[in-house]
């Protein structure tokens, strides 16, 4: 079973997709991609990397909320993820955080303890280190000038192993005027809001098990953010992929296979 859905949060709302048909809940945020489009009407789509989870799980993946306010933080999003999921009758569950989608599930686990069942952080970071802060200084630079193609060759740059970028480079400009943007508004709030988060304080409350999944050589968040994260949350596990970085997500054929395994365990 595959939707799309719409979740009323204040004066906006906020779109979701689900597919699968288990008994047991999982949730995906998703990273600052989300700041350039939704997943609105993309249920089959974004249900591929998922089908293992079809019979146990229904998997559930948000956006932000559709409106914004100016300052909107981290935190906030993390407070209007947890509305969402119990206005549409989402129990407990377990929460696999992408890139920024991982800061917002460190507030979530850490504030609402009782609901995370496992606790899943890809390519994240605790707060915004240094490489986290020029990588995504430069994507609001790019975005305020309108260059989208820079935009997204440089994120692919800063995503991907070399393997992967001599194979598809030439495909990057195609891309770029597929997916720019009416405006960049959605963006700058997103990307704004992960320069200004730090949530090294609150990793001791999350007490759920962790697992926590990096490549070895991230340009987006930096090397040492996952063994920052593992040292200050009791008991998490820590794998990292050789040769991958940012990217691990798309890139690792067994990506999807050890989260499941880890929501199963």
């Amino acid at each position: 079973m595959r939707k799309n859905g719409c979740v009323k949060i204040g004066d906006t709302d906020m779109y979701y997709v689900s597919f699968g048909s288990g008994s047991k809940s999982l949730i995906v945020l998703p990273g600052l991609s989300d700041g350039l489009a939704t997943v609105k009407g993309k249920a089959w789509i974004l249900s591929l990397p998922y089908r293992k989870f079809f019979r146990d799980y229904t998997v559930y993946m948000f956006s932000r909320k559709n409106r914004m306010p100016e300052g909107y933080t981290i935190r906030d999003m993390a407070h209007d993820q947890f509305l969402a999921a119990q206005k549409i009758g989402i129990g407990q569950f377990c929460l696999l955080g992408v890139s920024q989608g991982g800061m917002i599930s460190q507030y979530i686990a850490a504030d609402h303890p009782e609901i995370v069942k496992k606790l899943i952080l890809a390519v994240t970071a605790p707060y915004a280190n240094s490489v986290a802060h020029n990588a995504v200084s430069g994507w609001i630079d790019m975005a305020k000038r309108g260059d989208h193609r820079a935009l997204m060759e440089d994120t692919a740059e800063k995503m991907y192993s070399e393997k992967y970028l001599r194979k598809n480079r030439k495909y990057f400009p195609v891309l770029a005027g597929l997916t720019k943007p009416s405006d960049y508004d959605r963006f700058m709030k997103n990307a704004c809001a992960i320069l200004g988060f730090d949530a090294r304080d609150e990793l001791s409350k999350i007490t759920c098990p962790t697992l926590i999944i990096a490549g070895e050589n991230d340009k987006t968040v930096g090397n040492d953010a996952p063994y920052e994260m593992s040292k200050r949350i009791a008991d998490s596990e820590i794998y990292v992929y050789e040769g991958l970085g940012h990217g691990a997500y798309d890139e690792a054929g067994d990506f999807y296979d050890r989260v499941l395994e880890f929501c199963d365990k």
